[in-house]
């Protein structure tokens, strides 16, 4: 490339930055464009022109821009956290969460001060929100679908056995005031069996099939699991100790804020703890499913290994 082009992609750059910060994203974009068209070799370039186009919330292109800058720079914070919000833009959490895993990861990581972590944790939490919003959505539905089928069933039985006894009373195998008290007995019998079954799926989910939910205070801001031994920091944050003592032990500073920070310093936290150990004893015939699959435990533990 010659040299003057990159020079030129800076200056495409710096206009696009002013047009941005003005909220002038569509001329940001452009500019952005003429930059990479000048320099395509550039990972920033492609995540400045991602941002603009988050704002534009054109969410294809924000992903391919995305894909672009990492395959220039395989660990790019910037692209990932864009990446992400476009996942879930177009409502595709799975993909959204490892992509928001990735530049927490990344950001945690880093040896620069940084105030991306919280806004990083945040989009993490959303994105397992998200996760969990479609696996509950399709829980409900085949609850309900299921109590459907079976209430279907217990009915065709009973027509059977009531064409039965008109079959019967037809051929004089019966009386028709007999079969009228048989029909009756058959149609008590259905009705009590159909509320059986309804009353054993609101017993089995007392809210009657709503949606559960893992309130976001519970969740420690490392691993985005349950809490259930935290603790405080000097600045008001709460973690999971076990967590935050063995990050602490590595590097003497608030995983999310960065400041300085011992173990000496933790605290329990009495109130969160019990408001955790509550949340799990009402909700343990389900909660523990919501974390299964979501994160790469040994992949985690290797990050915070190397904070």
């Amino acid at each position: 490339m010659p040299p003057g082009n990159e020079y030129a992609a800076e200056q495409l750059k710096s206009q696009g930055n002013t047009h941005f910060k003005n909220g002038d994203y569509g001329s940001a974009e452009t500019l952005y464009s003429q930059a990479i068209q000048k320099n395509s070799k550039n990972p920033l370039l492609f995540t400045n022109r991602a941002n603009a186009r988050l704002k534009l919330e054109k969410w294809e292109e924000v992903i391919d821009d995305c894909l672009r800058s990492v395959e220039l720079l395989k660990e790019n914070m910037k692209a990932y956290f864009y990446l992400a919000q476009a996942q879930i833009a177009i409502n595709h959490p799975n993909e959204a969460l490892s992509s928001a895993l990735m530049a927490y990861d990344l950001c945690t990581r880093s040896a620069q001060q940084t105030s991306n972590a919280a806004t990083i944790s945040a989009l993490v939490l959303k994105c397992k929100k998200a996760k969990w919003d479609i696996r509950e959505r399709d829980r409900i539905r085949r609850r309900a679908d299921l109590l459907a089928d079976l209430e279907a069933s217990l009915e065709v039985t009973y027509k059977k056995d009531v064409s039965d006894i008109e079959s019967r009373i037809e051929a004089g195998d019966v009386g028709k005031v007999e079969g009228a008290e048989e029909k009756g007995e058959r149609r008590r019998d259905w009705e009590k069996r159909r509320d059986d079954l309804r009353t054993a799926f609101a017993l089995s989910d007392p809210e009657n099939l709503g949606k559960r939910e893992v309130p976001d205070f519970l969740v420690d801001g490392i691993t985005f699991e349950i809490m259930h031994d935290p603790v405080v920091t000097k600045n008001g944050r709460s973690y999971e100790r076990a967590t935050l003592i063995e990050h602490l032990k590595r590097n003497p500073t608030d995983p999310l804020t960065r400041e300085p920070l011992t173990i000496a310093e933790l605290r329990p936290n009495i109130s969160l703890k019990d408001a955790c150990t509550e949340f799990m004893e009402e909700n343990k015939g389900w909660v523990y499913d919501c974390e299964d699959g979501e994160v790469d435990h040994d992949t985690r533990w290797a990050h915070l290994s190397s904070l």
